[in-house]
């Protein structure tokens, strides 16, 4: 399972396949190139758009976008040679003889081992690419019909792809503040790509909220170093455990200074408050990418370090993360409720409030980790819910891309939906139901219970109850929406000539790009419905 994958807290002991180091007596290392093959794939398509779009002509910039899809899919594709055996570690520390200090590891802490290629990491590398796949993907017509410059769009989404696919192998604290910057600082770039005004104050936003959690996540690995003597995760743990009793109260400021940065990338409560304005003025499927990818990869480095690093404080960030999870998923449905339908940018503002509120949702299994430290179930939770979200959400940040156009668009433009485009709105009611958790969206409701079990099973039966009354509040704002698709449509515009008929019709007609975009996250969330047990497989059993 995932927790064992993780495991300073597993049982048994898991012998990396390959540590990647010279010869004893040699300080020079040889990589594990199949190792770090995923975000090593990504960062070279991202070097490759740059330096194509310098040569082609205007008139075949389009196949940058091209380029960039071919690129994360040849990145998803070397995940296959992971998946079986034992781990794979490389970047390793050495001791004065050219040894490693690890030749054995535990689970996926690997000891002195920076990057390494467990079943942790490949969950959350799938996650991250194939998100970034398909915003990628719903990006072809944006990127065209808004006339946003499309070498740097391709580059910037290639090298935030390429940090967030980096961050889950991490496995010291440098690392993982490097991979989670690598993430976020071409998503500022790609935010204010739109240049109507909106664009650039959202950027502004983003960047000055991040830029202050991460400078006091940087302040809280410095306390954490001194008081550990270490940056690797499972050296942290070691050194945090056997403290001096005077450097204690350093050590736990560091451990909370540490998780805000992670926490700002999952937009928890109360570093929540950049989401809505962010996702509003950026590029629609930019604005599906950061709460799917970027939410992974915040989710992941919160997992790293608190079920790594910080395991000798589990009960402790273990109630600071279940008080954070109830507050963030009660904020973001109370938000999503107060959000007017007829009002402009209402649907992105909807599904951005609904994004803050499954926030709170995927961080229930983390802090049930803290109270059940022998179980893997929390940590398998965790990334089950992840993948069903990543898959839905961003089906209907496509969708709305694909009807709105702009992000302008409000929830009331949706009336009357399945009228005009019958599989459009069908495709859209699906993606609500699985967000909400109802029939025929059986995945969603798999996720909800999933996640549901997991803090029951940890004892923490407040959090399930209030995790219970969010889920039926939610109900709502997703089943007013989906009513509003199937409602009676508009009055008609006066008889109209055959130009404006003609215009209107081909107003209606969804691009190519969009509508294979659609079609392939719809039938995966469906092939999930059907069959939800091959979430587990992914998360455990088989690969794990």
């Amino acid at each position: 399972m995932l927790g064992t994958a993780l495991g300073s807290h597993s049982t048994g002991q898991t012998t990396v396949t390959s540590l990647a180091v010279a010869n004893p007596g040699s300080l020079i290392q040889s990589v594990d190139w199949l190792a770090i093959a995923p975000p090593l794939i990504a960062a070279l398509a991202a070097l490759a758009v740059l330096v194509t779009d310098l040569f082609l002509p205007a008139r075949h910039k389009r196949w940058l976008g091209r380029l960039t899809a071919a690129g994360l899919a040849l990145a998803l594709v070397s995940l296959l040679p992971l998946t079986g055996g034992s781990p794979r570690a490389t970047f390793c520390a050495q001791n004065v003889t050219g040894a490693t200090d690890t030749p054995s590891i535990s689970g996926a802490a690997a000891g002195g081992c920076s990057y390494v290629a467990d079943h942790f990491a490949l969950v959350f590398q799938l996650l991250a690419l194939g998100g970034a796949l398909i915003a990628a993907l719903l990006s072809a017509h944006t990127v065209e019909r808004e006339k946003l410059p499309g070498g740097e769009y391709w580059f910037l989404l290639l090298s935030s792809a390429t940090g967030a696919a980096l961050l889950p192998a991490s496995r010291d604290l440098a690392t993982l503040v490097i991979a989670l910057e690598v993430a976020s600082l071409p998503a500022f770039a790609l935010v204010a790509l739109r240049r109507d005004g909106r664009g650039a104050e959202a950027a502004l936003k983003f960047f000055l909220s991040s830029v202050t959690a991460t400078a006091v996540m940087l302040l809280g690995v410095g306390f954490v170093y001194a008081a550990s003597g270490s940056l690797h995760l499972g050296a942290v743990a070691t050194g945090l455990e056997h403290a001096p009793a005077q450097l204690k109260p350093l050590a736990e400021a560091g451990a909370v200074l540490t998780l805000v940065g992670f926490a700002f990338k999952v937009a928890a409560v109360p570093f929540h408050f950049w989401v809505p304005d962010t996702y509003t003025g950026a590029p629609l499927p930019v604005a599906g990418y950061l709460s799917v990818v970027g939410k992974a990869a915040g989710l992941a480095g919160l997992a790293l370090v608190t079920t790594i690093a910080f395991r000798p404080y589990a009960h402790t960030w273990g109630l600071v993360l279940a008080v954070l999870a109830a507050v963030t998923m009660t904020v973001g449905n109370a938000g999503a409720l107060r959000q007017r339908f007829d009002t402009r940018y209402s649907a992105v503002r909807l599904l951005a409030w609904s994004s803050v509120g499954q926030a709170g949702y995927l961080l229930v299994p983390l802090a049930a980790a803290g109270y059940a430290p022998t179980t893997a179930d929390p940590l398998g939770a965790t990334a089950a819910y992840a993948l069903i979200y990543g898959v839905v959400n961003l089906g209907a940040f496509g969708v709305v891309a694909a009807v709105g156009r702009r992000s302008e668009a409000g929830v009331d433009d949706f009336r009357g939906l399945f009228a005009r485009r019958r599989w459009t709105a069908l495709a859209l009611a699906f993606f609500l139901l699985c967000l909400a958790g109802l029939p025929p969206g059986v995945i969603g409701l798999f996720g909800k219970v999933v996640v549901f079990r997991a803090a029951v099973d940890a004892g923490l039966g407040w959090l399930a109850v209030v995790m219970a009354v969010n889920v039926v509040v939610a109900l709502y704002y997703y089943l007013r929406w989906t009513a509003l698709l199937f409602a009676p449509a508009p009055d008609a515009a006066p008889a109209e000539g055959a130009a404006e008929r003609s215009a209107a019709a081909a107003e209606r007609r969804l691009p190519v790009s969009l509508t294979a975009t659609l079609g392939l996250t719809a039938s995966v969330a469906v092939v999930l419905s059907v069959a939800p047990q091959l979430v587990l497989q992914v998360v455990g059993g088989s690969l794990f």
